[in-house]
């Protein structure tokens, strides 16, 4: 665990792996931390660094010590990845990892070569009134019972054990400085200039996904969607092998000649 000084306040960063490549930055996602990756980064850092902080204004041992929003958060990432000594990267981001990945593609397109979005909710659609009205509902009589009920609807076939579990009530009182995901115009959307692969559930309930990657097809010139039939929007803990080979072989195709001539 790296720790990397801001103007934001003091960042950790987890580092896997080696290798010569274009690095990998990995966005957790709304009350997730750098460990939700566990599962899928021997296969991530097999032959190249996988970095995966923890995000400043989201629950974690990162320490905010300055305002942070949407627009500033490109550059908290630059500033993480100078003091990691990282000139440019690979980005993946899921569900709210996803929005903030965007906005730094939006802003601070030099530093990446890639971009990878998965179910980004709240960002290129909006959230069915049934979603908010069940989580409206849940959050007003938060108990276990009701906690796992909503995690099955939004998460089919996605278990969580009881440590799981626990983190995710610990995340709920949480208040993020970051904010809640923002929709994305299509002005903005076609500020993001680098490759962009967009992955997203059939059966989610966060995204529409027929609707989310057309909008992204509509407006950034080099862009890839897969839309996964019989997953929701828990498709990184049902299907992680699939969504692991994506990242791969997406970044793999964009990976800057210069890093490809040094593997």
């Amino acid at each position: 665990m790296h720790d990397v000084p801001t103007s934001f306040g003091m960042t950790k960063v987890r580092k896997s792996g080696v290798g010569h490549g274009v690095p990998i930055v990995m966005m957790h996602s709304l009350g997730g931390n750098s460990l939700m990756w566990s599962h899928l980064i021997a296969d991530l850092a097999r032959d190249r660094v996988v970095y995966a902080p923890e995000m400043i204004g989201a629950p974690g041992l990162s320490v905010q010590t300055a305002p942070i929003d949407e627009f500033t958060f490109g550059a908290w990432l630059g500033e993480v990845l100078d003091g990691l000594g990282v000139e440019k990267v690979h980005l993946v981001g899921y569900s709210q990892g996803a929005w903030l990945a965007m906005a730094i593609a939006a802003g601070e397109r030099r530093r990446l070569a890639s971009l990878t979005i998965a179910e980004p909710g709240g960002t290129l659609t909006k959230l069915r009134w049934s979603v908010l009205r069940t989580m409206i509902k849940v959050g007003a009589r938060p108990t276990d019972k009701n906690l796992r009920k909503m995690q099955e609807w939004l998460n089919p076939g996605v278990a969580l054990n009881d440590a799981e579990f626990a983190g995710v009530k610990a995340a709920l009182k949480y208040h993020p400085a970051i904010g809640y995901p923002r929709m994305f115009s299509d002005e903005r959307l076609a500020e993001i200039t680098v490759p962009t692969l967009g992955l997203f559930g059939a059966q989610s309930q966060i995204v529409d996904a027929e609707l989310a990657a057309q909008r992204l097809h509509d407006n950034i010139a080099i862009c890839e969607t897969e839309i996964v039939p019989n997953v929701g929007h828990g498709i990184l803990y049902q299907i992680p092998t699939v969504v692991t080979s994506h990242i791969l072989d997406f970044t793999r195709r964009y990976e800057p000649t210069d890093a490809r001539h040094g593997e």
